[in-house]
């Protein structure tokens, strides 16, 4: 700085010959509070200009107008300056060589500012150049931040500290710099316009655990009390390194919930919440809450929040599970298909968690219980007894529902055992019943007469009847003439429906009953007989016992007529009363075998045939079996 001392001769002499009213001192400088500062300066004046009556000068604060009465910093005429630079200011340059070098001892802030000069040259030469120093006065250094600071990118920080000041130089130091990794250090003195900084760069790669740390710079002077220190916090840009959402989580449909999202980046990131690829909600800011209420099903799945802020993306998902009770199942239509036909019959339901489907048939469990969406039931083969309603029934821990289908076998008429022709009072009954899916339909067919029978026909009180998938027909022969000759009939029963159609010759049950009845009535005959001598010869026993000796008694009784005649009326008394209970019992017994011979007469049991075509006895069911008093 001071090799300006060497330089103003050579610039004097250069104005000289350009004789015109100039000045130079530096634009910008700088000092510390409690300081002190050096402005430089050179003027220059005509060369026609002659200086005998001396060379002053006056230095101005804030305007270069005297008629606005601006603050005087120093004037070498007298000593009337601004109280707020007494004591302060000291011209050292010499005006005579026209340096007017001002130094300002002690300065605080409130001497910030411009700072122009004034020579007086004696007489009309008073000139006050419009060219400013401007001054200012810290109270802390400067920290030369760049714009931005981006994680893991070298990162260059230079601490300045200006040396205007002759009496003492500063001295730069950093602070706070233990966490920083590998940090370098480079010193630096620049001059420019004759002012001087010192400068300290540090040099290091910022983390993103480094945002918002304190770093200082201290500039101190030596063998004094002055200390500046400015602190600084660390703006750090890193792309977002962490994104926190709730974790997955399990709720019932129609509740609400509200999904968390918190996102480490700096700045602060653009977060949005998409559900699949769309977008529900965004907001610059380092968390974002997304709020569902009345949840359904179709709001299950994955939730993503992204955050973006510039440097970099980052995104979590979380998965929203919607529980809920099974819908109602979709099952197939109703079915008509034909015996021995299979089918595959299918039940689908959603549910959460996944609901058990179960097959049943008019309340029975058929088929298997499966832990999935969907089920298939398989029919092979279906016979009638596969004719019915099906439900499939879904179930989960919240509820349970079904659908049901109805399955109708169609198949060719059967006949039934229960067709055949009995002997009734008014002449002889013929009933033909079969099954059939669609009804049978029934017609009866007499041979001898070449006559069908079918609901036109009102002479054999025709008669018929459905009931489900079972008809009945009923027709009566009254004429002898309908009859064979050896009391048999000769009658056909035809059953028919669009699948097929069958005759069958209806047999007679007489012939069976009045065996029956002979073999029953022989044996309750023999009963009788067996009954009515057993009782008679316990009727005689008991008289033998109470007559004891017939002689002794009679001879004792006819020799008192009067007790004779008392004793056999007595006897004769109470051998009628044996013989009167005798004869009711032996009708009461009569009674009992004349009812179950007209039972068995009305609803004779089958009989199973053997190999010669007759009924074994020991096929009759129990039902069916007389059971006999015992006596």
């Amino acid at each position: 700085m001071w090799c300006l001392e060497l330089l103003l001769p050579v610039l004097l002499i250069i104005k000289d010959v350009s004789g015109q009213w100039n000045v130079w001192i530096p634009r910008d400088i700088s000092a510390m509070t409690n300081s002190c500062v050096v402005i430089p300066c050179t003027f220059m004046y005509p060369s026609g200009i002659l200086t005998n009556r001396g060379t002053h000068g006056i230095w101005y604060f804030g305007q270069p107008y005297p008629q606005l009465f601006p603050p005087v910093v120093i004037k070498t005429r007298t000593e009337i300056v601004h109280e707020s630079y007494k004591g302060r200011t000291k011209l050292i340059g010499d005006l005579q060589q026209r340096n007017c070098t001002l130094l300002i001892s002690n300065i605080g802030t409130e001497h910030s500012g411009r700072y122009y000069f004034r020579a007086d040259l004696g007489g009309a030469n008073i000139y006050t150049y419009p060219d400013f120093s401007e001054l200012k006065v810290l109270d802390q250094p400067n920290i030369d931040i760049p714009e931005k600071i981006v994680a893991d990118e070298n990162l260059k920080l230079t601490c300045y500290a200006p040396d205007n000041c002759p009496e003492t130089r500063p001295e730069i130091q950093w602070m706070h710099t233990d966490y920083l990794p590998e940090t370098e250090y480079t010193a630096g003195y620049v001059e420019e316009s004759n002012t001087a900084v010192l400068s300290s760069t540090l040099i290091f790669t910022p983390r993103p655990i480094h945002n918002g740390q304190l770093l200082g710079c201290r500039v101190y002077y030596p063998n004094t009390t002055l200390v500046y220190e400015r602190l600084i916090s660390l703006d750090v840009k890193y792309a977002p390194r962490s994104v926190w959402v709730n974790g997955s989580m399990e709720v019932m449909e129609g509740s609400s919930v509200t999904l968390n999202c918190e996102v480490d980046s700096n700045p602060p990131p653009r977060i949005s919440w998409l559900f699949g690829d769309q977008e529900l909600l965004w907001d610059t800011a380092s968390n974002a809450s997304l709020s569902l209420e009345d949840l359904t099903p179709s709001q299950e799945g994955f939730y993503t929040c992204v955050g973006d802020n510039g440097y970099g993306v980052m995104n979590t998902s979380m998965y929203l599970a919607v529980l809920y009770p099974p819908s109602e199942p979709v099952v197939n239509g109703s079915l008509t298909i034909l015996e021995g036909s299979s089918i595959s019959l299918q039940c689908s339901t959603q549910g959460n968690p996944a609901p058990t489907l179960t097959w049943l048939k008019d309340g029975e469990l058929v088929g298997t219980i499966t832990a999935e969406e969907v089920s298939v039931l398989e029919l092979l083969e279906l016979t009638p007894q596969g004719d019915g309603q099906y439900r499939c029934l879904a179930e989960n821990e919240h509820g349970r529902a079904s659908s049901s289908l109805n399955i109708t076998v169609e198949y060719a008429p059967v006949l039934l055992d229960e067709s055949k022709c009995t002997v009734v009072r008014e002449g002889v009954q013929c009933v033909c019943m079969a099954t059939g899916n669609p009804e049978p339909v029934i017609e009866f067919y007499l041979p001898d007469k070449n006559i069908t029978i079918n609901d036109t026909d009102g002479r054999y009180n025709y008669y018929t009847h459905t009931d489900g998938h079972t008809s009945t027909g009923m027709i009566k022969l009254r004429e002898k003439g309908e009859r064979l000759g050896n009391g048999a009939v000769n009658v056909h029963c035809s059953i028919s429906n669009m699948y097929g159609s069958e005759s069958f010759h209806l047999e007679l049950q007489q012939e069976k009953k009045y065996m029956m009845a002979v073999i029953v009535g022989t044996i309750g005959g023999v009963a009788v007989i067996a009954f009515i001598i057993a009782a008679v010869r316990y009727v005689g026993h008991n008289n033998k016992k109470e007559n004891g000796n017939p002689g002794q008694d009679l001879v004792s009784k006819l020799e008192n007529p009067a007790l004779y005649y008392s004793t056999v009326k007595k006897d004769k008394q109470c051998l009628r009363k044996k013989v009167l209970k005798t004869e009711l019992l032996g009708s009461k017994f009569n009674s009992i075998l004349e009812e179950s011979t007209v039972r068995f007469l009305n609803n004779p049991a089958p009989i199973p045939t053997s190999l010669s075509g007759r009924q074994h006895p020991s096929h009759i069911p129990d039902s069916k079996i007389i059971r006999w008093p015992k006596f």
